[in-house]
C-alpha cells in the first residue's frame, strides 16, 4: 500500500519516518511537508494522492495561543486542509488518519474524556481542530480520527525540552499544577498508527490516544527533572500566574478504551515514555 504522510518534518512525522522501516516497511511511505505539499491546496492534494491507499495527516497549527489573533490562518491548516485531504482520501477509496486534539473538549468535569462525549472547544485552536474533525466525517471518506494530548518527543519544540533547558538555566521555576491531563509520547501515538495502517480494513471513528495515567502539568516537569537529575526546584502554582489569551482545559484526561480494544493496543504509562525519551535525549 502507498502512503501519503503530510507534516513529516514535525513531531508526529519524524516518528512516522521511523514507522515505516520497523513496523510498515511492506508499504510505501511517501513523505511530504509544506516545502513538498501544500495540503490547504485542493488541487495538489488531489494529484499528490492519486493511487494512494492511505494518508497519514501529521499537519497542524498547533500554537494556541496564536491562533487567538490567527483564527482564519489556523482554520486554513486545521479545516480547509483537512477537508482537502478527506476529498482525496474520497477519491482515491484511501483512509485518512488523522490527527486532532483534546482541545475539541472544555475544562468542565473530572472523569476521562470518552469519543462520544460532547465538544466544547474553549478558543480558536479547539474550534479549528474541531471543524476539521467535521470536515472529514462530512466528505464520507474512509477515516480515523486520533484525539491526542500534550504530545512531546525528541523533535521539535516541546514541554520536556524547554523543561530541560529552563532546568539548565535556573535554579527553580514555577509550573501549573491546576491543568491535569496526560503526556503523550509521539513515537508511541505513531507506533499506534503504524497499527492501524498494518490492520486490513481498520474500524473507522473517532478515537483517543494518549500514555496512560493522569497527571498535572507540575507533576509532569517534576518528572522530567528527576529523570534529568536536574537540582532544579519546581515548584507548583496556578494557571493565573500565567496569563493567558486563551483558556485552556483544567482536566482533558482521554478515555482510551475504544482505541486499546479496536487495535489490540498495549499503551505505556507516561513516565514509563517519559524516560525512554528523556534518556534519547541526554545521549544525543
Amino acid at each position: 500500500m502507498k502512503v501519503l504522510v503530510t507534516g513529516s518534518n514535525g513531531q508526529l512525522g519524524n516518528e512516522m519516518r521511523r514507522v515505516a522501516t520497523e513496523m510498515c516497511s511492506g508499504h510505501e511511505f511517501i513523505f511530504t511537508d509544506v516545502a513538498e505539499l501544500d495540503i490547504t491546496d485542493a488541487a495538489a492534494v488531489l494529484e499528490a494522492a492519486k493511487g494512494v491507499g492511505a494518508i497519514v495527516n501529521c499537519a497542524a497549527y498547533t500554537n494556541v495561543d496564536a491562533a487567538e489573533d490567527n483564527e482564519d490562518v489556523a482554520y486554513l491548516i486545521n479545516a480547509t486542509a483537512a477537508a482537502n485531504l478527506a476529498a482525496a482520501a474520497k477519491a482515491e477509496g484511501a483512509l485518512l488518519v488523522h490527527v486532532s486534539t483534546d482541545y475539541v473538549f472544555g475544562g468542565e468535569g473530572n472523569t476521562p474524556r470518552t469519543e462520544e462525549l460532547a465538544t466544547n472547544p474553549l478558543g480558536a485552536y479547539g474550534r479549528t481542530k474541531l471543524a476539521g474533525e467535521q470536515a472529514i466525517l462530512e466528505s464520507g471518506c474512509r477515516s480515523v480520527i486520533i484525539r491526542t494530548a500534550w504530545l512531546y518527543s525528541i523533535h521539535g519544540k516541546n514541554f520536556v525540552k524547554t523543561m530541560l533547558s529552563l532546568m539548565a538555566g535556573r535554579p527553580s521555576l514555577n509550573v501549573v499544577f491546576d491543568q491535569v491531563g496526560t503526556p503523550t509520547y509521539a513515537g508511541d501515538l505513531a507506533d499506534a498508527i503504524g497499527t492501524i495502517l498494518n490492520t486490513p480494513a481498520p474500524a473507522e471513528g473517532v478515537y483517543h490516544y494518549s500514555n496512560e495515567g493522569v497527571c498535572s502539568w507540575y507533576d509532569f516537569a517534576v518528572a522530567i527533572g528527576q529523570l534529568a537529575g536536574s537540582p532544579c526546584q519546581v515548584n507548583p502554582c496556578h494557571s493565573s500566574e500565567f496569563p493567558s489569551k486563551v483558556e485552556r482545559p483544567a482536566f482533558s484526561v482521554l478515555d482510551k478504551t475504544k482505541i486499546r480494544t479496536a487495535f489490540n493496543l498495549t499503551i505505556p504509562h507516561w513516565q514509563t515514555s517519559l524516560k525512554r525519551c528523556v534518556a534519547m535525549l541526554q545521549n544525543s
